[in-house]
């Protein structure tokens, strides 16, 4: 697992040559793209865990259902922030 991680990396370094060799790049597009992209899948996985959990918390114990889904949509507002941050601080700079 470690090792496909780590050929992953390197082949996207070597891909991302070009970019870097580029002398009129625009870096705040390409670092806001990165970012953007980062946080995004972030908070994909995170929300999918989340919700995950909430449905497997809501199974197992119905009576709980409103405080469960009360704590899921408070988690849920508060992972999308992260994008939203994000994106902010792209636009900002």
């Amino acid at each position: 697992m470690n090792v496909k991680l780590t050929l992953i990396v390197l082949a996207l370094f070597a891909l991302a040559t070009p970019t870097f060799a580029m002398d009129n790049a625009d870096w705040k597009v390409v670092t806001g793209g990165f970012s953007m992209a980062i946080a995004s899948a972030g908070c994909g996985l995170a929300q999918a865990k989340a919700v995950a959990a909430a449905a497997e918390g809501m199974g197992r114990n119905p009576g709980a259902a409103a405080s469960i889904r009360f704590a899921l949509l408070l988690g849920l507002v508060l992972i999308e922030s992260l994008a939203l941050y994000t994106l902010v601080i792209i636009f900002r700079f």
